[in-house]
């Protein structure tokens, strides 16, 4: 346990009357639906089974967690994320040399674009999507550069029974070709010959909490399979603007040397690009994770 920790006591989760402790971190929520900051951690050293018990818990009932001046190496980013399974190779974005895991993330007043403009989930489009990815802003403009994220269990808990039985067992294709064609050209990134592309369910099953989360997102997602394309097109335009409601969100602050942590199977997330002319940068690492079901 951190000496923080020590001093502070037992932390507590509040949802729906229930109160349960966390030992070793503490956990405040941002909203009731989405989004926690954790304290009493300091991701440099080494953390105990307990402590990356308790952060595992904390990402999964909140689906994106913050940690705030946070002091690492791109070392220990890489490390801390390996902590969580495999690191995920992206498929297009530029990385810091030699270390293909660690992505990089820029913009300045030269920028064309940003990462993450729209609603997204990272690389829906691989076959084995990323299970969450982990982002350190290290410059930050002087105000705006936000993110937002929304909690995709909400979203779909939120549609009709008529609507969750018509979805149910739809698949849905989501291609990189589009999203990733020519993106990162001011970077000097050359195309790749193809960029992957697969078909996932609609609704997935999230492997951990066995909730059932909305899979479908306006920066991969191309069209609904075994549909005509006009009724595809008409529903995911409403699944779109559903999933947007600002009930389901929550919206991170940034500060220099914070990290957000954020679970891809459940949630989306959008960073807003309104600091021109100002930089923010950072890094990303990403978890692998598994097809989705």
């Amino acid at each position: 346990m951190s000496s923080l920790a020590s001093k502070q006591g037992p932390r507590y989760r509040q949802t729906a009357g229930e109160e349960e402790p966390y030992e070793t971190i503490g956990v405040e929520k941002l909203t009731p639906v989405i989004g926690a900051e954790i304290s009493g951690v300091d991701l440099a050293s080494t953390l105990s089974n307990r402590t990356m018990d308790e952060i595992h818990r904390a990402l999964a009932e909140n689906l994106v967690i913050f940690f705030r001046d946070q002091h690492i190496t791109p070392q220990q980013h890489l490390a801390f994320g390996r902590q969580f399974g495999e690191l995920h190779i992206h498929p297009a974005a530029p990385h810091e040399p030699g270390e293909p895991a660690l992505m990089k993330i820029y913009a300045d007043k030269d920028s064309p674009r940003v990462n993450g403009e729209g609603w997204h989930s990272d690389v829906s489009c691989d076959e084995e999507p990323p299970m969450g990815s982990i982002l350190q802003i290290k410059q930050c403009p002087p105000s705006g550069g936000d993110t937002l994220f929304a909690n995709m269990y909400a979203a779909y808990d939120a549609l009709s029974d008529r609507m969750k039985t018509y979805l149910h067992g739809l698949t849905a294709l989501h291609d990189g070709e589009p999203a990733y064609r020519g993106l990162y050209a001011n970077y000097g990134v050359a195309d790749r010959p193809s960029y992957p592309h697969a078909e996932h369910p609609v609704v997935r099953t999230h492997p951990v909490t066995g909730k059932k989360a909305l899979y479908v997102n306006s920066g991969f997602t191309r069209h609904i399979n075994g549909i005509p394309r006009d009724e595809s097109d008409a529903i995911l335009g409403y699944l779109y603007r559903h999933m947007e409601n600002p009930l389901f969100q929550c919206r991170f602050r940034w500060t220099e040397n914070a990290i957000a942590f954020w679970d891809n199977r459940c949630a989306q997330h959008r960073a807003l690009w309104d600091y021109w002319p100002h930089t923010r940068s950072g890094t990303r690492v990403t978890v692998k994770g598994e097809r989705p079901v």
